[in-house]
């Protein structure tokens, strides 16, 4: 018997999460969406004034790395989507993506091109597959999201999208918003599973899950916005990151004159093994950044804390990784004794409208003392237009451990978008 396509292992629904598409329906329907006067008139018209996208991604990633062959992915990513016009609320969106190396034996796609072996890693594998799916109702301030989706939760450290990679991170999920609270916002998703960037090839590139986001964000306190959440995240086939976290943060600014704003964010969570892990432990996580803003400049100081316990590191396995810890990727997983970055960023407004943010990492255990080494990352980034951009980056890793590489990276991007 052949073997059932792609489309329609994606949208069976287990037996057990069935009642997550009732509960998707009988919100819709008790909701009872108001038509605004410019809604179409039907569903044939809804579609019809639909939107196509259009996002083209064109980058070189070279890699040097210590006891392994250089590496150099040169990959073109491209999406295509087409998404609804609202009609009585509802909204339909799909949308597909190819990622496409000119030469895929230049680096490893994470172990799944042989021709890679003893090359670095750069995981942007090739292939073809359904980026998003879903269907959407809102009404009010409630709305409701249902099939193949982005994710992105607070400043992403937790629960996003994993957006640098040419294969993004989406969510096989039911997600849920309410903003009938004054100035607040109540986040509810339920995870079916996750679709990772290393591709449905990969043993690793598919989670399955049975995992609860739970997510309030309030921005009425004179401080700022405070935002509290627990992730409940169990998955089958990836047990150790069976993790439950809770944890709240304040995020906000504060004028010191016509030129200048202070920053700051202070975060705290708690972590602990959940559902199926093997492993037992209890955690903490803690961040602290403040930072000066002008008009063409800013600075800022970051000290972040994932805790050990155990010999278990704490975990972000939903996480855009690439975005912290240093660009080099060293730090994906957080090492058993735990990890310490100190991270000093500053960003400018150059000339040519040329966009400039660098910044040094000083790597170090949270528990035991060890120290890990130092990173350098500089990024150039400048728009063409309304649809253009291009991005320079360069990370350098410099190792005071053996149990890390050295390892350089540089990245030349130029991405369409429309």
């Amino acid at each position: 018997m052949a073997a059932a396509p792609p489309y329609a292992r994606m949208t069976r629904i287990p037996m057990k999460h069935r009642s997550l598409l009732v509960l998707f329906c009988l919100v819709s329907a008790a909701l009872g969406a108001a038509e605004p006067v410019s809604a179409p008139a039907s569903i044939a018209e809804a579609w019809a004034r639909g939107q196509v996208s259009l996002n083209a991604r064109l980058r070189l990633e070279s890699v040097q790395q210590a006891g392994l062959r250089d590496a150099d992915a040169l990959t073109l990513r491209t999406r295509l989507g087409y998404a609804t016009a609202a009609w009585r609320g509802w909204k339909f969106m799909a949308e597909a993506e190819n990622i496409t190396a000119a030469d895929g034996d230049n680096y490893s796609q994470a172990g799944l091109n042989p021709g890679g072996a003893g090359r670095a890693v750069v995981a942007d594998p090739e292939g073809t597959e359904i980026n998003q799916a879903w269907a959407a109702f809102s009404s009010g301030q409630t709305s409701a999201t249902l099939g193949r989706q982005r994710l992105v939760l607070d400043n992403a450290r937790f629960i996003g999208d994993v957006g640098w990679r040419q294969n993004q991170q989406t969510f096989d999920a039911a997600v849920f918003q309410n903003k009938n609270l004054a100035k607040t916002t109540l986040t509810y998703a339920y995870l079916d599973r996750i679709n990772r960037v290393f591709g449905s090839d990969h043993a690793q590139g598919r989670w399955r899950s049975d995992s609860h986001i739970f997510h309030a964000s309030h921005t009425g306190l004179p401080a700022g916005t405070l935002t509290a959440y627990a992730y409940l995240l169990k998955f089958s086939n990836s047990a150790a990151n069976s993790t439950a976290t809770y944890g709240a943060s304040l995020t906000g600014t504060a004028k010191l004159s016509e030129a200048l704003k202070l920053t700051y964010r202070a975060e705290l969570a708690t972590q602990t093994d959940h559902g199926n892990s093997p492993l037992r432990y209890r955690a903490t996580y803690h961040a602290l950044e403040v930072g000066l803003t002008a008009k063409q400049a800013g600075i800022a100081l970051l000290h972040e804390a994932l805790g050990s316990d155990n010999n278990v590191g704490f975990k972000t396995p939903l996480a855009t990784l690439h975005a912290f810890n240093g660009w080099a990727d060293l730090f994906l997983t957080t090492p058993a004794a735990g990890l310490r970055d100190t991270y000093l960023r500053a960003n400018a407004s150059l000339p040519g409208d040329v966009a400039l943010v660098a910044g040094q990492h000083w790597y170090e255990a949270d528990s035991g003392g060890a120290t890990f080494g130092s990173e350098f990352n500089a990024q150039l980034t400048r728009k063409f237009g309304q649809s253009v951009t291009a991005v320079l980056k360069y990370a350098d890793f410099r190792r005071d451990s053996a149990a890390f590489p050295s390892v350089r990276k540089l990245w030349i991007q130029i991405e369409f978008n429309h």
